[in-house]
């Protein structure tokens, strides 16, 4: 059974720094793309970030030079470094891993900046 457990959340003022984490288990993490993803209420689900099996990464634009995503394969895990938090990055990150054709999501973890 695959299972992806996110933690990290929480509630941190404007230009603060949050670190979020997400585990797998149940797959061979290091041929899947993990990612993040975030939604915020009353929008439609939106990438975050991703970082594939080389270590290229790709990010949204609104989150370029502020956002770092990295993976440790050893530990089936990959993390979202924010820094220089917004108000408008408040949202429900989610942790997605995908290797075609599976495609796994984890629960989702409230990330809220204040102003």
């Amino acid at each position: 059974q695959v299972r992806l457990v996110e933690s990290g959340r929480g509630v941190v003022q404007a230009g603060g720094s949050l670190r979020l984490s997400c585990a797998g288990s149940g797959i061979t993490f290091r041929i899947y793309t993990p990612g993040w993803y975030r939604q915020a209420p009353g929008k439609q689900r939106e990438l975050v970030a991703t970082i594939n099996s080389g270590g290229i990464t790709n990010y949204a634009d609104s989150v370029k030079g502020r956002f770092t995503i990295s993976r440790d394969n050893a530990k089936n895990t990959v993390y979202l470094q924010m820094n220089s938090l917004k108000p408008e990055d408040t949202a429900v990150y989610y942790c997605n891993v995908r290797s075609w054709p599976n495609e796994y999501w984890g629960q989702g973890t409230q990330v809220t900046v204040s102003s």
